[in-house]
Order: structure tokens, then C-alpha cells, then sequence
């Protein structure tokens, strides 16, 4: 099994919670605008901002203030 240190699992995650966020955001908008938006282009820009939140995730930890966490 591949051991990923906790910053970058952390941040893979974040990624994944980003990528899910986002479909979320396009099955709302395709239910209340009744417009289609094809599985391709969902996918697509679901993987970009996937990466794009995993990335600035791991390049902001360590430079923004977290109060209530212990590291």
C-alpha cells in the first residue's frame, strides 16, 4: 500500500473534496436551470479543479494562520 505523508495526504483530499464540490455545484445547476451540461466537460474541469485545490492546498499550508489545530 502506498504511505503518503500526512501533508500530502491531506492535501490529495482536499483535492477530492474540491473535485466532488464541483459536481455537486453542476447537478444543482442542472437541476434548477434545466440546461445539460455533457459528462466529458463535468469530468474535465471536475479533474482541473480537483488538481488546482490539491496544489494550492499543499503550497498555503504553512502560511495561513490555523488557530485550532496542533501540529
Amino acid at each position: 500500500m502506498l504511505a503518503l505523508p500526512p501533508r500530502v495526504a491531506s492535501s490529495a483530499l482536499w483535492g477530492v473534496v474540491g473535485g466532488l464540490s464541483f459536481l455537486v455545484l453542476v447537478q444543482g445547476y442542472e437541476l434548477l436551470a434545466d440546461a445539460g451540461v455533457s459528462i466529458a466537460a463535468k469530468f474535465v474541469v471536475a479533474a482541473v479543479v480537483a488538481v488546482v485545490a490539491g496544489v494550492s492546498t499543499h503550497l498555503a499550508r504553512g502560511r495561513v494562520p490555523v488557530e485550532n489545530e496542533r501540529d
